[in-house]
């Protein structure tokens, strides 16, 4: 037997034969055009092409898997449109004379490369959405018909990575799980495979090899493993757990509609954290009580331009009206360090994590600011929305926001446009800093939400990044806890609530010392919301000091300053 690990996606417990996929070789050589004028018809001949199976894809799809998910097949069609994208390949036509194939080619290979070396994976994984499209331009300008994907009932398909374009066109009565030796969980194929409940396994590196073709196999994709060729022990254990599993995910399912209570009758909001609109769906499968963090940048992030107060407007509108009343805290533009659209010019810096970015480059340019937040409170009358500021250091700076959101209410009410008067503001704490100054802070807004990703990297000074650092990087180092347990104190003195939304308020091994610390919402994935829902309901905190003396947040000496748990 054969055990193979990889990063799980999709849940199950998934028998059958391993069938090793191969795309049909896209063979590109740089050669040197005669005619540079005539290459490049050629290319915009192909992209027309490719941009109306594009069209037909997300028409046929929108019946199959929803338009939210659907449009992923317009992103890939804007991209073949992107300014940036198309400058690139015209240049390499007409001034190098390269051929139309080879110019795509280096294009994407450019925009991928970019996207790589981004921080945050979301990010990084769209350089799938980039070779997809790529791949499918230069089919259409090589004029080869796209490679069908025909297989035999109970397939484990195994393949160097999958495309969204793939990804549709399986037929889940023949594939029943798909494991990939690349790819990430955040990759627009993922999202897809949860969409079309398909149990899948990414990044098995390159243990996972053609030679696995035609293999007998467990995909357990809980816990991301591939038993090949399973012995007997192991084929038990799979079945009793296949069986756990059904009945976890029926217990699950009971929490539905239920409160998040705790044993000793304390109730804690548990909220979403997504992306765009189409991870909407995710919210609701998944009984979120709210959406916690609408990182609003990609909207930014996947468009050529600044996007404008309609296109936002639209999109906070058509969230808050599916959300139907529940909380969306929706973060204000936070781009810079590894989050750079191509058309924002800025001056290149030595170290982009402590420099322009986020709210910084909104006081920079305020325009782009207004925009956002005239887009914001118009939409405010659609449902029940928050605004979260990130990297605020500092109560001017939240003071500035505050007269700056005056100054575009003021202008909503001089052009008779409506918004709401219960929109709550609330700032990121993610910068010790903040945490430092987070009693003054907490006067001037409504709650804090922790981001505790960046508050990591910036207390400890290391870069999550960097693979020379892990050994340096404690899991829940305590300087970090004692950081939330200050904030905290700082909130609830004001009679302010506080959240959490970064990947640590997911870590069901800390959820009972955020619920003594004081810890009022927990804002997680929408696939991490019911078992972090479940966890909240079997732990009592009628002993909130003890649980905070064991955890080390404080020390038997300071407990002179808890009169409340006395």
């Amino acid at each position: 037997m054969e055990k193979l690990k990889g990063r799980a996606v999709m849940g199950g417990i998934i028998f059958g034969k391993l069938v090793f996929y191969q795309r049909d070789e896209q063979v590109v050589k740089k050669r040197k055009v005669g005619n540079p004028q005539l290459e490049l018809q050629r290319y915009e001949y192909a992209r027309d092409r490719a941009i109306n199976e594009l069209d037909a894809l997300y028409e046929r799809e929108i019946k199959n898997i929803g338009k939210d998910h659907a449009d992923i097949f317009m992103i890939h069609r804007m991209l073949l449109e992107d300014e940036s994208f198309v400058e690139k390949i015209e240049k390499s036509i007409l001034e190098d004379e390269c051929c139309a194939d080879y110019a795509v080619q280096l294009a994407a290979s450019q925009v991928a490369g970019e996207l790589g070396h981004a921080e945050d994976e979301y990010i990084r994984a769209r350089t799938a959405d980039v070779k997809d499209v790529s791949r499918r331009l230069i089919r259409h300008i090589q004029n080869k018909s796209e490679q069908e994907m025909n297989f035999e009932k109970n397939s484990i398909l195994c393949c160097f990575d999958i495309e969204p374009s793939e990804t549709v066109a399986l037929d889940k009565h023949k594939v029943t799980a798909v494991c990939t030796c690349y790819g990430s969980a955040n990759s627009h194929s993922a999202i897809l495979a949860r969409t079309m409940n398909i149990p899948m396994i990414v990044a098995f590196g390159k243990q996972l090899t053609e030679e696995c073709n035609g293999k007998r196999a467990i995909a357990d994709c809980y816990s991301g493993t591939l038993y090949i060729e399973p012995d007997k022990d192991t084929i038990r254990k799979m079945l009793e757990k296949r069986e756990e599993e059904g009945r976890k995910h029926e217990l699950l399912k009971r929490l539905r509609g239920r409160r998040n209570i705790t044993l000793d009758g304390t109730e804690i909001q548990v909220y979403a954290n997504i992306s765009g609109l189409m991870d909407v769906k995710y919210v609701e499968e998944n009984d979120a009580g709210g959406i916690g963090l609408f990182r609003s940048e990609f909207l930014y992030l996947q468009n050529d331009d600044f996007p404008d107060e309609e296109l936002q407007f639209y999109t906070y509108r058509r969230i808050l009206e599916k959300m139907n009343g529940k909380k969306v805290i929706v973060r204000t533009l936070d781009i810079g360090a590894d989050k750079n659209p191509d058309y924002l010019s800025s001056d290149m810096e030595e170290n982009p994590a402590l420099g322009m970015r986020s709210i910084r480059i909104c006081f920079e340019k305020p325009e782009i600011f207004r925009t956002q937040l005239r887009a914001l409170y118009r939409a405010s009358v659609y449902g029940s929305l928050a605004i979260l500021f990130p990297m605020i250091i500092d109560p001017e700076e939240i003071i500035a926001v505050k007269a700056i959101i005056q100054d575009v209410k003021d202008e909503l009410d001089a052009e008779g446009v409506p918004y709401s008067d219960k929109v709550e503001i609330g700032i990121m704490i993610e910068t010790p800093a903040a945490v430092m100054l987070s009693d003054e802070l907490a006067r001037e807004v409504d709650f804090f939400s922790v981001g505790t990703n960046d508050l990591e990297q910036y207390a400890l000074a290391l870069d999550r990044q960097d693979s020379r650092l892990e050994k340096y990087c404690k899991p829940h180092h305590l300087a970090v806890l004692r950081m939330i347990k200050m904030a905290c104190d700082s909130a609830h003195r004001y009679g302010k609530w506080i959240g959490i939304c970064g990947e640590l308020g997911a870590e069901l091994s800390l959820t009972e010392l955020y619920l003594a610390m004081g810890i009022d919402e927990l804002s997680v994935s929408p696939s991490q919301v019911l078992p972090v829902r479940k966890k909240i309901r079997s732990i009592s905190l009628t002993d909130r000091l003890g649980i905070l003396l064991r955890y080390g947040v404080i020390r038997p000496d300071e407990l002179y300053d808890y009169d409340m748990f006395r």
